[in-house]
């Protein structure tokens, strides 16, 4: 039985603990969080203690999930590194790669689990997609494109929607495409009532010759979660959102070159609706499993830090025009 506290009570936060009082093997320390009503409010709800200074947090708790704003993701990861604690950071792991690369040294040195929440890797869809890119059932992956859309969410207002959306699909395309070399990337703020960046279009050289593009935006009255990968043997439209996969082949039978209007070509199929699963759980599963056999975890804090390093490179990119490589 792993003890586990969450600090931050947003969106993610509430979900974090609602997830951690469903897993029969997690006891849930506590929360911590600066809004005194929403704090214990959710403390209440659930039965555990709450507290204001999440240092106070530490004294209950075995590790951490850590979802508050991403420019204080640095110091609380910190702390409760040096305290001993186990992480777990929401996404993006801070918010600059230099801190990020503190925190993965020092994990490394306390031995510490240190465990970055890109959530989409524990969707049922990514985990058949990577089996089957692993076994060639796919054949070669040529290509990547994925749409992630939406209306702006209120929650989020320290980060642009590069380091919000585009980094869940930066994460998953160096997952299943390997590492990144370069990127070049076109941004801009069309709803000027906020900062940063609210949509962004994201070219991802890889160093396997493959190219994924990212597009990503808070100004679509419509929510898209798509990933599609060329292959060489099928194409793949996978649907994060109902956890489905269309896989699609096709063959030529015989052409009539005095007819090019009707192309007799022949398409097949396969619509896969996988059992759905909670991707959040998956993630809270993963980390307590990592804990208890100390072992990587599949999100890893190098993981989180690669990410953001790309992410930020986009963001380097669309500002000055320019290809930006990955050191």
């Amino acid at each position: 039985m792993i003890n586990i506290g969450v600090i931050g009570t947003g969106s993610m936060g509430k979900n974090h603990v609602r997830v951690c009082s469903e897993l029969e093997i997690v006891e849930l320390g506590g929360v911590a969080d600066i809004d005194v009503k929403v704090v214990k409010d959710i403390a209440n709800r659930f039965q555990i203690k709450s507290f204001l200074n999440y240092k106070d947090l530490f004294k209950e708790i075995d590790a951490v999930s850590i979802a508050t704003p991403t420019n204080t993701h640095y110091k609380i990861a910190m702390d409760a590194l040096n305290q001993g604690k186990h992480v777990l950071i929401e996404k993006p792991i801070c918010d600059s790669a230099q801190k990020a690369e503190e925190l993965v040294k020092k994990a490394k040195k306390e031995d510490l689990i240190f465990m970055v929440g890109h959530i989409e890797r524990y969707n049922p869809v990514i985990r058949f997609v990577k089996e089957n890119l692993n076994s060639k059932k796919l054949g070669n992956l040529i290509s990547l494109a994925s749409k992630r859309v939406s209306n702006y969410p209120g929650r989020i207002h320290d980060v642009g929607v590069i380091f919000d959306f585009g980094i869940h699909d930066i994460d998953i395309m160096r997952y299943l495409a390997g590492e990144v070399h370069s990127v070049y990337a076109r941004a801009g703020n069309y709803n000027n009532t906020i900062t940063y960046e609210d949509h962004a279009n994201i070219m991802l050289n890889f160093e396997s010759g493959i190219c994924g593009i990212v597009e990503v935006n808070w100004l679509t009255p419509m929510k898209i979660r798509r990933l599609l990968l060329t292959c060489s043997e099928y194409f793949v439209d996978v649907n994060y959102i109902d956890q489905s996969i269309a896989m699609a082949s096709s063959s030529y039978k015989e052409v009539n070159e005095m007819n090019l209007f009707n192309v007799p070509i022949q398409y097949n199929t396969k619509n896969i609706l996988l059992e759905k699963k909670e991707p959040l759980r998956n993630e809270f599963v993963d980390f307590i499993q990592a804990i208890e056999y100390n072992i990587k975890p599949l999100v890893t804090g190098e993981d989180g830090l690669f990410a953001l390093k790309i992410a930020e490179a986009a963001t380097q990119s669309y500002k000055t025009g320019t290809e930006v490589k990955i050191l």
